[in-house]
């Protein structure tokens, strides 16, 4: 089955065709576990062989795992068949003698190194040439300042800091390299909704890679952000369509949830939409993915897969059938807000 594809094109430059279905490559730095390189290599044939054509990665990834094993995959890859991703705001500095490297716990068996951040406008170029020579391609689509949001940087003081610092220097890097059709669009790849529509009203952002903010869980970003990226023509991919997990596991014992064990009403809600989900004889994993891309801004959504199962997982849940009554239903018992887009 052929899977469908959104064209963006926001400021006339001719734009990008994503596949609905994206693929997120954190796993591929062996994020929670170390994968062999064949694993990784299998599961990106696997996502190629079925038809998605847009990859998104970071230099935080693997400390720069996911970019060059992200290399030997599309070097072969004819340039103008996918859409690629990546991220600026962090270098990555080698680790001196006997100093501990960045993500213990978080990204395993990755190279020895200390993540900089650094939303700068040299920082922003040295990160682009950086990624250029890990990920082996001559050009970038999409370069995403990454994580501008409280849940990285601790504070919204230290938040506001990082954002003056993107806006005094790397936002200017960034117009220049679309000026200049080094890449096609940039934005930003975050974990909050709020930074984005902040980012929104100071600046001309094209895209945001927004993980977990706007899902068949939690639809807040309808409030003030969504409407106004529509208004903007702003695309938006979603990460994290299962909230870390628990949309595609179900409320069981140890799901996980924005990264951290799930608390009660989290699970407790999300028992109540799988029952939903199972009177209509639908998965709510299917659900899931499918909800955020009945949003007119939406043009790829981008969980990740470790493995060819996952990846088969994704694409069952991006060609489901899913009736409207599904999304009725979901409405009327309160747990999706009344102007969700479906």
């Amino acid at each position: 089955m052929q899977l469908k594809t959104r064209h963006w094109d926001r400021i006339g430059n001719g734009g990008l065709t994503f596949t609905e279905l994206g693929f997120g490559t954190a796993p591929l730095g062996n994020l929670y576990r170390a994968i062999s390189d064949e694993e990784a290599d299998a599961v990106l044939t696997r996502a190629w062989d079925l038809g998605v054509r847009y990859y998104d990665t970071a230099p935080l990834y693997g400390l720069g795992l996911s970019e060059t094993r992200l290399n030997r995959f599309l070097r072969d890859k004819p340039r103008d068949q996918y859409v690629l991703s990546t991220k600026i705001g962090r270098l990555l500095r080698r680790c001196e003698a006997g100093e501990e490297r960045d993500c213990i716990g978080k990204f395993f068996d990755v190279p020895a190194r200390k993540e900089v951040y650094d939303y700068s406008y040299d920082g922003v170029m040295r990160s682009v040439e950086f990624s250029l020579e890990r990920l082996g391609v001559d050009s970038i689509d999409i370069l995403f300042a990454h994580d501008l949001d409280i849940f990285n940087h601790g504070s919204q003081e230290a938040l506001d800091a990082k954002l003056a610092e993107l806006m005094s220097g790397g936002y200017k890097a960034l117009v220049s390299l679309r000026d200049q059709g080094t890449i096609k669009a940039f934005g930003a790849g975050v974990n909050e909704w709020q930074p984005c529509q902040w980012m929104t009203e100071q600046g001309d952002f094209d895209l945001f890679l927004l993980a977990g903010r706007y899902t068949l869980l939690e639809q807040e970003a309808l409030e003030s952000f969504l409407p106004l990226a529509t208004k903007r023509g702003i695309g938006i991919i979603i990460g994290g369509p299962y909230n870390s997990g628990i949309l595609a596991t179900g409320a069981k014992p140890g799901a996980y949830y924005n990264y951290d064990p799930a608390p009660q009403d989290i699970l407790d809600r999300v028992a109540r939409i799988e029952a939903v989900c199972q009177r209509h004889g639908v998965r709510m994993v299917d659900a899931a993915f499918q909800f955020p891309l009945r949003h007119p801004a939406v043009v790829s959504v981008i969980p990740g897969g470790q493995g060819v199962s996952e990846m088969d997982a994704n694409l069952a849940a991006a060609t489901a059938a899913i009736p409207g009554a599904l999304w009725d239903d979901l409405k009327a018992e309160g747990l999706m807000r009344d102007d969700a887009p479906v």
